[in-house]
């Protein structure tokens, strides 16, 4: 049943849509209630993430579809964004990824996409979606000011 709370985009494969995705992620994660700094973070995820899905995902085939997935959150006391990128690739073992920070990977100009996703969102799954390619399940919540 889809989400009713949620905005699906679903594209062929092609970087000149990279803006329009992260132009609407920005619009929803206003909605949603993310402040300028946590609209900049997930901003970056999706970006990185559409790429991968794109390049790595994808390779680059404009036959194949990326799906990109904003829904509101509101479980209990938790608000925010959670947004799922999936391609239609031959998906890979997230494990099997160099380390971005070992010496002989950092001057290296790719590798480091999953990482910095790890670090801008607040959760972040990778998974092999049955019957090929990979989704990126990422959670980005509210944080609250206390007065």
């Amino acid at each position: 049943m889809p989400n009713r709370n949620a905005l699906r985009l679903d594209f062929r494969s092609d970087l000149d849509l990279i803006d329009t995705v992260q132009t609407v992620g920005d619009q929803v994660g206003r909605l949603a209630g993310l402040d300028d700094d946590a609209r900049h973070w997930v901003g970056l995820a999706v970006r990185e993430s559409v790429v991968n899905a794109i390049l790595h995902g994808n390779c680059g085939d404009v036959e194949k579809r990326v799906v990109v997935e904003f829904s509101y959150l509101q479980e209990d006391a938790a608000t925010g964004l959670a947004i799922s990128v999936r391609d239609e690739g031959c998906g890979f073992d997230p494990d099997s990824l160099p380390d971005p920070l070992a010496p002989e990977n950092l001057l290296k100009p790719s590798g480091r996409g999953i990482f910095l996703i790890r670090s801008f969102m607040d959760e972040m799954v990778l998974r092999r979606v049955p019957g090929g390619g990979s989704e990126l399940h990422m959670v980005k919540r509210v944080q609250l000011t206390r007065s």
